[in-house]
C-alpha cells in the first residue's frame, strides 16, 4: 500500500517538476557590465577588478620624497622614498590571493579579493561589492618589538563601484585597519571610508582621483586624510598610473593609522604652500599575464 502511495505521489508531482524545469531552460543569464576599472589598485586604494582565472597580475609601486625642500627637484632627491613589489593570482574569477613586500618597516603583505556581488548591464544589480583584505608582517630585526605578534597588522575593506558609463567610474570603500601594538594615544582600530573614481578622456587615458578620511580619533595626532589624484595610461593587460598624494606607506593600515602628511595644510587646502602641502609624486604600474 505505502509503494502506491509513493508512485501516486510522484505522478502528481511531475506538472510541477516539468514547469520548474522549463522556467529554468528558459531563464537567461545576466550579463555583466564590463569592468569600472583598468587596474586592481586607484592609486592608494584597491579597486574592485577581479580578472579572469588564472590571470597573474605583476605590481610595482612606488612613493617619492616630498616635493618640499629646496634642490629635491620635485622629491626625486628627497629622502624617504618607497617601493612596493607585489604578485596576485585568480584562483577564480571571484577570488584573487596575492603577495607584496615594501620598503619601508620591511612589510610582508599577503592579500585577497572576493567578489561579492557584480554590476549587471541591465541594472538588476546596479553596483559591483568586493571584499579585499590582508594580513601583513612588520619583517623587521627582532630588536624592534617585546613579541612576535607585536609585528602583525590587518585591513579589511568592502569596495562599493559603479561604471556609470563607458567613461565615468566611481566608488566608495569603507575600511577597517588594526594593529596588534599601538602607541598609548592611538587606537588599535581605524574605521576610514574613502572616494574614489575614473573619467576617460581618451579610449587609454583617464584622470583619476583618490580620497581617504580616517574617522576614528586618537587622543593625540590624529592622521591627516589622503588625498590622491592624477592620470592613468592603460592597454589591456597593461595599466600605469602617475600622481600626487600625500600617502606614502603604500600598504593600506599604513597609510590610514600612521600618515602625518598633511595635505591641506593646516585645514586649508593649499597643496603647495608654506604650511601645508605635504604632497608627493608617486606611480603605479601593472601587468597581466594570462595561463
Amino acid at each position: 500500500m505505502k509503494k502506491y502511495i509513493v508512485l501516486l505521489f510522484a505522478f502528481m508531482m511531475l506538472p510541477f517538476i516539468a514547469v520548474a524545469q522549463e522556467e529554468d531552460s528558459t531563464k537567461v543569464k545576466e550579463a555583466l557590465e564590463r569592468p569600472a576599472y583598468e587596474s586592481a589598485m586607484l592609486i592608494d586604494n584597491p579597486t574592485n577588478v577581479l580578472f579572469d582565472k588564472n590571470t597573474l597580475e605583476v605590481q610595482m609601486q612606488h612613493r617619492f620624497g616630498l616635493m618640499k625642500g629646496e634642490n629635491t627637484l620635485a622629491g626625486i632627491y628627497a629622502d624617504g622614498a618607497n617601493i612596493r613589489i607585489a604578485l596576485s593570482y585568480a584562483i577564480h574569477e571571484r577570488l584573487t590571493i596575492g603577495y607584496g613586500t615594501t620598503k619601508n618597516n620591511r612589510l610582508q603583505d599577503f592579500n585577497w579579493k572576493v567578489g561579492l556581488l557584480r554590476q549587471t548591464r541591465s541594472n538588476k544589480m546596479p553596483v559591483s561589492v568586493t571584499y579585499y583584505g590582508n594580513f601583513t608582517i612588520d619583517a623587521r630585526t627582532k630588536e624592534n618589538f617585546n613579541f612576535i605578534q607585536d609585528r602583525y597588522s590587518n585591513f579589511n575593506q568592502l569596495i562599493i563601484a559603479r561604471r556609470f558609463n563607458p567613461n565615468l567610474s566611481l566608488q566608495i570603500a569603507p575600511s577597517v585597519s588594526h594593529y596588534n601594538v599601538v602607541e598609548n594615544t592611538m587606537r588599535n582600530d581605524m574605521v576610514a571610508i574613502a572616494f574614489g573614481g575614473r573619467y576617460k578622456i581618451s579610449p587609454q587615458t583617464a584622470i583619476i582621483f583618490d580620497y581617504s578620511q580616517p574617522i576614528t580619533k586618537f587622543l593625540l595626532n590624529n592622521p591627516p586624510p589622503g588625498i590622491s589624484f592624477g592620470v592613468e595610461f592603460a592597454t589591456s593587460a597593461h595599466a600605469f598610473q602617475i600622481f600626487a598624494t600625500n600617502y606614502n606607506g603604500i600598504v593600506p593600515q599604513k597609510n590610514y593609522m600612521y600618515n602625518t602628511n598633511n595635505g591641506f595644510g593646516a585645514g586649508e587646502f593649499k597643496p603647495f604652500g608654506k604650511g601645508g602641502g605635504d604632497f608627493l609624486i608617486g606611480f603605479n604600474i601593472t601587468r597581466n599575464y594570462n595561463f
